[in-house]
């Protein structure tokens, strides 16, 4: 007798996905789009009930070889506090296309712009191959706002422990106690950060991208679902299947939302995004999101956009490597999409 729990399952994946689509053969396409949006929502959990003022402070302004780095501070609630890295271009002028740069697991922001805790360059950039830094030598503003659950912005307690990089097993616990999700946590954070954004005289707001890396790109790609403003994103690490990635191994718990897989694939849902500009990116060799899927993923992304009439908003790059960014391809692909396609747009 097998006691072991991987054929119920796969069983209970199977009969989702047939009850998923049974259901959207009753509806029209419209239809399956708002009940799928409201879908998500609900999985994403309770948002703040009001913006709070975001209040912002200018801590520091350095000039990097590269560009200018401002750390602010804001606020997205009351005793929610955010720690922000923004870096501004050195050649033109403003206002410029803004960018929400959406970092990975790791260090939080500082990996994102290449950095140590004293924000010295480092000498390897990691996986985040300083994405942010791509974005502004490219002629756009980036805001790198901390993601809850890492770096500084982790549980008091966990700070203190040097194996805890970050928090997410705890504030998806804790969190869920109050009816929200630290997923949908982050994504309103995103948003806050158009928000400000918006509130920068030196950002051209009708020109807002986002991009993310892994966990980041969750997060990017919800953003950019729920909010309309952001007219361009580019998802790295991370577009998949369910079913072929965060089903089939294990993934950080802040990767799960209740119910999710009931509403929608995972490429449904970052079909949301359609008509609007989506590039993705992804490594051949990414052992957690395998290739395979992302080849899956793009076929029904091929299908969404080709139904919006959309064909030629959506791009990808496979490049040869493992779960990193390249952005080769992408990063210049979201500046023409933030400038070119932003004053042509159809």
């Amino acid at each position: 007798m097998d006691y072991t729990t991987d054929a119920y399952i796969k069983a209970l994946y199977q009969r989702t996905e047939a009850a998923r689509n049974n259901r959207d053969l009753c509806l029209t396409r419209d239809e399956q789009r708002d009940w799928l949006m409201g879908r998500l929502k609900q999985a994403l959990g309770e948002f703040p009930e009001a913006s709070a003022p975001l209040n912002p402070v200018l801590l520091e302004r350095v000039e990097y070889k590269d560009c200018i780095l401002e750390r602010i501070s804001y606020s997205t609630e009351e005793t929610l506090h955010v720690p922000v890295i923004v870096l501004v271009p050195k050649t033109g002028s403003g206002p410029w296309p803004a960018v929400v740069a959406c970092h990975g697991h790791g260090n939080g922001q500082l990996d994102a712009a290449g950095l140590n805790s004293d924000y010295r360059e480092l000498e390897e950039p990691g996986i985040h191959n300083r994405f942010a830094v791509q974005l502004v030598r490219q002629g756009m503003i980036v805001v790198i706002p901390e993601i809850l659950g890492f770096g500084v912005r982790r549980v008091a307690e966990e700070m203190k422990n040097s194996s805890s990089p970050s928090s997410c097993s705890t504030l998806v616990s804790q969190l869920m106690l109050f009816g929200r999700t630290l997923a949908g946590m982050r994504i309103y954070e995103a948003m806050r950060a158009v928000d400000y954004l918006s509130m920068r005289p030196d950002c051209d707001s009708s020109r807002t991208g986002i991009f993310g890396f892994s966990g980041g790109s969750l997060i990017a790609a919800y953003a950019a679902a729920l909010d309309e403003r952001i007219t361009a994103a580019v998802l790295c690490g991370w577009t998949n299947t369910f079913g072929g990635s965060i089903l089939a191994m294990h993934h950080c718990i802040d990767n799960y939302l209740p119910g999710i897989l009931q509403a929608a694939e995972q490429p449904e849902l970052v079909g949301l995004i359609a008509p609007r500009a989506l590039f993705i990116e992804s490594g051949v060799h990414d052992p957690i999101f395998p290739v395979q899927h992302v080849h899956s993923a793009l076929s029904r992304l091929q299908q969404i956009y080709s139904a919006r009439a959309a064909e030629s908003r959506l791009s990808y790059d496979l490049h040869p490597g493992s779960h990193e960014i390249s952005g080769k391809l992408s990063v210049p692909w979201l500046y023409r999409m933030l400038t070119t396609e932003a004053v042509n747009p159809g």
